[in-house]
């Protein structure tokens, strides 16, 4: 996958989540490091909240948040390529949320990752990979014709 495009999604769920916790800090994964990353920018609501409430739960101490937060901060401002969260990418996503049954800002995201693809599409570009641990948001990923990759396959 390097030098190629890379759709990171899902800093809630997925990354935060990550087993341990661990995961809270690493933000460029070996893997993907060299690549595109691009996000909804409702991400930046998404990833505070989540990290946010991992730690008032008591699973993430208040330092590492705050090292996670600070380095998630200046990622999203200085290194995403960050999708306007548009009428038409929320048009799209109420019709991925219904035909996928997908929570609202999955479809957001997936919806997001459409509009880069078709995008680089019209340009000759090779396809965004649209990575998630999600089963059922990889396979409406998937469905809507985007290659796929779950992070938790990879060590």
């Amino acid at each position: 996958m390097s030098g190629g495009l890379l759709l990171r999604h899902q800093w809630t769920r997925e990354a935060i989540r990550g087993g341990s916790g661990n995961f809270v800090g690493e933000w460029h994964p070996a893997p993907w490091a060299r690549n595109a990353l691009h996000v909804a920018r409702i991400t930046g609501v998404e990833v505070v909240s989540a990290i946010t409430r991992r730690t008032l739960g008591g699973s993430v101490t208040p330092a590492a948040a705050a090292a996670a937060l600070a380095t998630f901060r200046h990622e999203f401002a200085n290194d995403f390529h960050v999708v306007p969260v548009t009428h038409r990418l929320l048009a799209q996503a109420m019709d991925l949320a219904q035909t996928h049954a997908l929570r609202g800002y999955d479809a957001v995201q997936l919806a997001a990752a459409l509009q880069v693809n078709a995008r680089r599409g019209a340009r000759g570009t090779s396809s965004v990979i649209f990575v998630s641990a999600d089963i059922e948001l990889l396979a409406a990923a998937s469905a809507e014709g985007l290659p796929v990759e779950d992070p938790n396959t990879h060590p």
